[in-house]
Parts: C-alpha cells; sequence; structure tokens
C-alpha cells in the first residue's frame, strides 16, 4: 500500500506487543533464558536465543530447545525461569525509547488500543508498574494465557480486536518478533515492525495484510496520520 493507507478498513484500534515494543526486557530475559540452558549443556549463545525465541511462550522454549539441543529439561523448567525472569524484571525492566510518547500520540490521534503479550498478566503487571504504564494500561491488558494458545497463533490478537468490537480489518499490530508477525498476519491485520537491525521480509503486494518497518517508535505517529488522512478522504 503505497498511498499512506495501513489497514484494509478504516483504522480503529492499535494493538502493541509488550516486550520488545514498549518494553525493553528482550535483551535482559534472552541473557537469562541462555545462560540457563547453557548451564543445563546447550551451546546456543545470547545471539541464537534471541534469534531463535524472542517473542515465544516457555513452554514452546522448551519444546524446541529439548528436540533441537538434545538436553534434558525438567518438567517444571517454564515455572523455574518464570519466577527468575520476574524477579530480574523486577529490578531491570525499562521502557522502549519513545514508548510514552507514542502512547501518548494513539490517544490524541482518538485511535483504540490494546496491549497483546504471550506473557502472562503477572508479567506484564511487574513490567508495567515498573515503568509508570500500569494504570495508563490497566484493563487493556491481553495475555496468551487468556486465550490457550501463543503467538503465533491469531487468537490473541482477535481476543484483543473482539473486546473493542473491532474488526480484524480496521486493526494495525506493531510487533518486533517474527512470533508475532505471523500472529498478526494470521489474523488478517496489518503490522508494524519495530526493528532496528536484521532482515525483514516483506510480502509481495497483494499476499496478505500490509507489513512495515520502523527502527524507532517516533516513525509510528506519522505513518498513523497519514494512514487516518486517507481513510478520511
Amino acid at each position: 500500500m503505497t498511498d499512506g493507507r495501513l489497514t484494509a478498513a478504516p483504522l480503529r484500534l492499535v494493538i502493541f506487543d509488550c516486550d520488545g515494543v514498549l518494553i525493553d526486557s528482550e535483551p535482559p530475559s534472552n541473557r537469562l533464558v541462555a545462560a540457563d540452558l547453557r548451564a543445563r549443556g546447550s551451546t546456543l549463545s545470547d545471539q541464537a536465543v534471541q534469534h531463535r525465541y524472542a517473542g515465544k511462550a516457555l513452554f514452546m522454549i522448551a519444546r524446541e530447545v529439548t528436540e533441537t539441543e538434545k538436553i534434558v529439561l525438567p518438567e517444571d523448567w517454564p515455572q523455574q525461569m518464570k519466577r527468575s525472569l520476574l524477579a530480574m524484571l523486577e529490578r531491570e525492566a525499562s521502557l522502549i525509547p519513545g514508548a510514552r510518547a507514542m502512547l501518548d500520540a494513539v490517544v490524541r490521534l482518538g485511535l483504540l488500543l490494546r496491549v497483546a503479550s504471550n506473557s502472562s498478566h503477572e508479567e506484564m503487571a511487574i513490567k508495567f508498574r515498573r515503568t509508570g504504564l500500569y494504570e495508563r494500561l490497566a484493563g487493556r491488558l491481553h495475555s496468551a494465557n487468556d486465550v490457550g494458545r501463543p503467538k503465533p497463533s491469531p487468537d490473541l490478537f482477535l481476543a484483543a480486536a473482539a473486546a473493542e468490537g473491532v474488526e480484524p480489518a480496521s486493526c494495525l499490530v506493531v510487533e518486533d518478533s517474527d512470533t508475532g508477525v505471523a500472529a498478526a498476519s494470521a489474523a488478517g491485520m496489518a503490522c508494524v515492525v519495530l526493528r532496528r537491525d536484521g532482515e525483514l521480509v516483506i510480502p509481495a503486494p497483494g499476499a496478505g495484510p500490509a507489513i512495515r518497518r520502523i527502527v524507532h517508535l517516533d516513525e509510528l505517529e506519522p505513518l498513523l496520520m497519514r494512514a487516518m488522512a486517507v481513510d478520511a478522504a
């Protein structure tokens, strides 16, 4: 879509991922997971864990590591890691640069907003309380635990849209991981990908919902403004 339009129908709802889009928790979380796996016999580097598992639920990581790394993880490894991650996030979670101003801009433009994350509500509460966003986002948070199937399933994004009574064609997802992009596409939603480096495969025109890439959240407001102007024309 080259005319500024982002969504197939007039834009009404912006759905944000949490980690890597609003909260800068991915690097420390991936380092913690990588260190734990190496202590159990894995050879995966921090970078490899980031590349392979960013955005995935802990139980999915456990399953894939067991299959590909041929190491045995305790049955309660996801629960163990969750406890370690929560303790770390209480100390280290911080905002992605531009997140607060970007949320202000979405509200100022009159758009609805929701957050949809593979993280649990407990995890999101810790991250958003530490960074001062919890009161602003309370009641707008959706966890994969609510729907039973994490991203890349589209269920989480569809639930967020249903909560506002908005059709998928009028939703824009803001993501940073391939897992999240896949979920948005499966939900029939356009997607803006926040990615500072690394490749992003953009589907050919007509191959599905639009995908755009930005490298800083400051770029999102102009995209939204142009899309709304086209919608109103």
